[in-house]
């Protein structure tokens, strides 16, 4: 028999922005550990028209992927802004510092990060977005 796990990133992965307070505007749905992944991590996240993650992160380690699925976002890497639109992807190395807000209709967005380091490498950046940006 194969060994393989699936599963539907809406329904079977519970979401964790409302234990975050980020309720109504965002949806995290972390599926590292639902799906038993040991070397990467993918994520689901869908974010409001707008809507800012007042946080920024970077890794020590993991190099991280980001997918537009539909909607566009802008993603803060370092002191660069870059737009993105239904299906870019963007890779970012563990140490660049980002941060993401969706365009005008929202944004649902895959994540895919390696090696798995159970997020002990994050560093979360507050104040990450100057002020009137």
């Amino acid at each position: 028999m194969a060994d393989y796990t699936k599963l539907n990133l809406k329904q079977d992965v519970e979401d964790m922005a409302p234990k975050f307070g980020f309720a109504p505007n965002m949806e995290a749905r972390y599926a590292r550990k639902p799906l038993g992944l040991e070397y990467s991590g993918v994520s689901y996240f869908r974010i409001a028209p707008d809507f800012r993650l007042p946080f920024g992160h970077r890794h020590a380690e993991q190099e991280e992927v980001y997918v537009v699925i539909s909607g566009s976002a802008r993603v803060k890497a370092g002191d660069d802004i870059i737009e993105l639109t239904q299906y870019d992807a963007i890779r970012l190395p563990g140490s660049t510092p980002r941060g993401m807000e969706a365009g005008p209709d929202g944004a649902e967005i895959m994540a895919f990060g390696a090696p798995n380091t159970d997020n002990k490498d994050a560093e979360m950046l507050m104040d990450f977005w100057p002020a009137g940006d």
